[in-house]
Parts: structure tokens; C-alpha cells; sequence
């Protein structure tokens, strides 16, 4: 019986896996650290946001989310015709993949970067070329080094998720100048609120004096709208023009429009989020790090931990020792790092239960 067929290279895409949410132990509290939510939750003026379009849920979206961009345009001193929202940024990755990417194209990404990268190559036929990384940080020779004549884009996550490094912006102008001029550079700054280092810089000057340069961003990190579904980006008016023509009508819904312009709109809870985050990402790093574990440095709201390969003390041991404690954290496997655990950085409570069930798990108790 003949049915229908996927398109060539769709069945060779390996499903995106969202971090777990196990049953714990009888009367233990579960702890989600798996999916870099934020433990605050959103702005109390972007839920009350949601609340007042709840009587109009009849209504289709303005369909060009203008209240939103024109927030975002305030926000961040932007032309908002130069802004296009999505379903999260996921969304607008993949609208980016369908408007420049093709049958025999490459893209190129980092070995530890982002998963949805490669899906969003591989699904409109495109080649998901890697680019190694230098102790877990992007190295840009390595990307030019990889470049062909077919390439037509490049992902960057900075910071990069599940790594948690960073490169500072001279680099990040150091690849474009070093792209050719056709290749669209998607610069992912999904976790850019978290970092406080003088030498970053999410992107926009670079998109704002070239042609060949977008900048991604999310309202499901640091605003805590993970649930809503709101991202966008910054880009040239003519790659704002293409993508717009393949974006659904009303990708953003109204609820999510205005509790996103609530939560951009309260640099109050962006700065308490961000203060407590970096508090507690160092704390972590150092306690975790006494206890004989490595920690990748981490500019992000998470970290990322490496454990050794011996029997009973391995990642996966870790992972089940956590998780039955109610310590739910993120494996790494289907990104390369089948020895290493990624933790959200979580409520103070989360954090100090995480290190106790660490110090019991390599003391072998």
C-alpha cells in the first residue's frame, strides 16, 4: 500500500528533546532545571497584562505584532520596521532557514550549539555543516576554515546554549568582516540579559551597519514568558521584507503581545533576575568545583557540569541520583556531551539542595 512520503533528508533529523519532568520519590518536591526557566516567573505587570485581553479571546492578533515591536523599538533604540516577532524565536530561525536556505546549501553551526539550528537547516534540504570549538567556545577560524562556496549561513548562539561561553563582540566582527558578503550571519542572543562582561554585545550595532547581519532575541529567559511563545529579531529592512512574506498572519497572539510589552516594559524584575542569577552562578561554580567537579564558566542562567567516567560517579549516574531527589537537571547527550549535566540556575532553595545531593553523590552515599 503506498502512502505518503517525507521530502529527502527529513527522516534523518534527529527530534528535538525537551529537558524532563520525571515523578520524584513520594513526598519530595520536584525541582525543573532542565529547561533554563527562569525561577521567578514573569513580571506580576506582564501577567496582568494577559489578564485584560482574556474577554477577547475572539479576536484575531494585529497582524504584524505592532504594539510589541514599537515596545522593543523603545527598549532597545530601534527602528521597529526593522523588527519582526514570532512564535519565540525558534519560529523565526526556521522562517530564516525557509527565505535563504535551499536544496545543496550549507549552514554552519558550532558542534555544541543550539539543536534547533541543525532541524532548521536540514528540514528545507539544506547541509548542517559543524565548526569545532575551542574549549567549548565558538572559535572563529574554525568557522571561516569551513566555509564554501555554498555556504549561505551561519548560526551563532552568543552566549551559547548548553555551553554557557561566550565571545566578545571584536570576534563576533572578526567572522562577519571574514564572511563573504552573501552569507546571512544569525547572531542567537537568546541569554544576552544574563551577561555583565564589558567586551559582549548582542549584535545590534552590527546589524545596524551591515547588510548581511540579524540578531535573534526571546521573551522566554529572563522575562519568563517561556509558555507564551514571543521572540524576535532585528535585521536589514530588505531581510525583514523576505521573512515577512513566509511569517504567518498572526504568529503572536494578543495575550502574549501585551504581556511581552508588560515585561520589556519592567527593568525592575529584568534587573532583580539578572543580580540573583550572577549571584547565584558563581555560588554555584565554586561549591561545585570543591567538590572535585569542572564547571565550564558560564555567562548564562545555567551551568554546566562534567563528571568523571568512573563507574558510579558518571553523568548518568549523577543524573539518576538528582532525579530521584527531585533534582531534575538536563543530559547532554544528543548535543555531544555525554558526560556532562546542564543545571538552570534555581531558586536559592533549588540551588543549595543541588549542591548537598552533589556532595552526597561523590562522597558515595
Amino acid at each position: 500500500m503506498s502512502r505518503p512520503v517525507p521530502n529527502p533528508g527529513i527522516l534523518d533529523i534527529a527530534p528535538y528533546t525537551p529537558g524532563k519532568t520525571p515523578v520524584p520519590e513520594p513526598g519530595r518536591k520536584v525541582f525543573k532545571l532542565s529547561a533554563n526557566e527562569t525561577p521567578f516567573g514573569p513580571s506580576p505587570k506582564a501577567i496582568e497584562a494577559f489578564k485584560r485581553v482574556a474577554d477577547h479571546l475572539e479576536d484575531y492578533p494585529e497582524g504584524t505584532s505592532r504594539v510589541l515591536r514599537e515596545a522593543i523599538g523603545r527598549s532597545f533604540g530601534l527602528d521597529p520596521n526593522r523588527i519582526i516577532c514570532g512564535a519565540g524565536s525558534d519560529e523565526i530561525l526556521n522562517l530564516l532557514a525557509h527565505t535563504y536556505l535551499g536544496q545543496g546549501d550549507e549552514a554552519i553551526s558550532t558542534n555544541h550549539g543550539f539543536l534547533v539550528y541543525p532541524i532548521a537547516t536540514m528540514a528545507v534540504g539544506a547541509r548542517n555543516v559543524i565548526a569545532e570549538e575551542t574549549n567549548l567556545t565558538c572559535n572563529v577560524d574554525a568557522i571561516l576554515k569551513v566555509v564554501t562556496p555554498k555556504t549561505k549561513l551561519v548560526w551563532l548562539a552568543n552566549p551559547n546554549n548548553p555551553t554557557g561561553t561566550y565571545i566578545p563582540f571584536d570576534e563576533v566582527k572578526r567572522l562577519r568582516a571574514g564572511l563573504p558578503s552573501h552569507v546571512l550571519l544569525v547572531l542567537d542572543a537568546a541569554y544576552c540579559d544574563y551577561v555583565s562582561r564589558n567586551d559582549y554585545e548582542m549584535g545590534i550595532e552590527l546589524v545596524a551597519t551591515t547588510e548581511n547581519t540579524v540578531v535573534t532575541h526571546t521573551f522566554s529567559k529572563i522575562h519568563g514568558l517561556a509558555a507564551l511563545r514571543v521572540g524576535w529579531m532585528f535585521g536589514p529592512e530588505h531581510i525583514i521584507d523576505a521573512v515577512n512574506r513566509i511569517r504567518g498572519p498572526f504568529n503572536v497572539s494578543t495575550p502574549a503581545m501585551y504581556a511581552a510589552v508588560a515585561a520589556i516594559e519592567d527593568t525592575g524584575h529584568q534587573g532583580m533576575s539578572k543580580q540573583f542569577t550572577e549571584t547565584w552562578r558563581n555560588w554555584l561554580t565554586e561549591e561545585i568545583t570543591k567538590l572535585g567537579l569542572r564547571v565550564t564558566p558560564s555567562v548564562a542562567n545555567f551551568v554546566l557540569i562534567h563528571f568523571p567516567t568512573d563507574n558510579g560517579r558518571t553523568s548518568d549516574d549523577a543524573d539518576a541520583f538528582l532525579t530521584k531527589r527531585g533534582l531534575v537537571l538536563r543530559a547532554l547527550k544528543n548535543y555531544g556531551l555525554p558526560h556532562s549535566l546542564r543545571m538552570t540556575i534555581g531558586t536559592e532553595e533549588a540551588n543549595r539542595l543541588v549542591v548537598d545531593a552533589l556532595r552526597e553523590f561523590m562522597a558515595g552515599k
